[in-house]
Parts: structure tokens; C-alpha cells; sequence
């Protein structure tokens, strides 16, 4: 579905648990997530550093967006 919205001009990030398939799929923009039980957050640190860590990755995720890319991009 990725790679659809992309063809329809319409830029994408894929929150991925697992690098490896996002890259399989084809898609252009990956952002690593943290696990694969909670890709955005951890239920076992205190509330504020759990949202400290989603407010990153969202953040990374719109620059992204932003990024113009011409092949598959990791964004670390």
C-alpha cells in the first residue's frame, strides 16, 4: 500500500518494527521503531520519557516527509 500512496504523489514514512521488510516492501521513507510489542513507546519506563520517545519519532517522521529521496531511505 506503500508504494501505491507514493505512486499517487503523496509522500509516506512507514513507522517500521522491522527494517528489514519495509526495505522488502519498497518502502522509500523508514523510520525504525522501538519493538515490535510497542513500536511507538515503552510501558515500562515512567510516562514522560514514553512520550519523550514517541514526540521523537513522530518528529523524525514528519522531517521525512519533508525529505526529498530517489531511492530507500533510513532515517535513523
Amino acid at each position: 500500500m506503500v508504494k501505491e500512496v507514493e505512486r499517487a504523489g503523496i509522500p509516506v514514512v512507514h513507522i517500521a518494527t522491522v527494517v528489514p521488510i519495509s526495505l522488502t516492501i519498497g518502502a522509500n521513507r523508514i523510520v525504525p521503531a522501538i519493538g515490535i510489542p510497542y513500536p511507538l513507546g515503552d510501558p515500562n519506563l515512567p510516562e514522560e520519557k514514553s512520550k519523550q520517545i514517541r514526540r521523537e519519532l513522530v518528529e523524525r517522521a514528519l522531517k521525512a516527509l519533508q525529505t526529498p529521496v530517489d531511492e530507500q531511505t533510513v532515517f535513523e
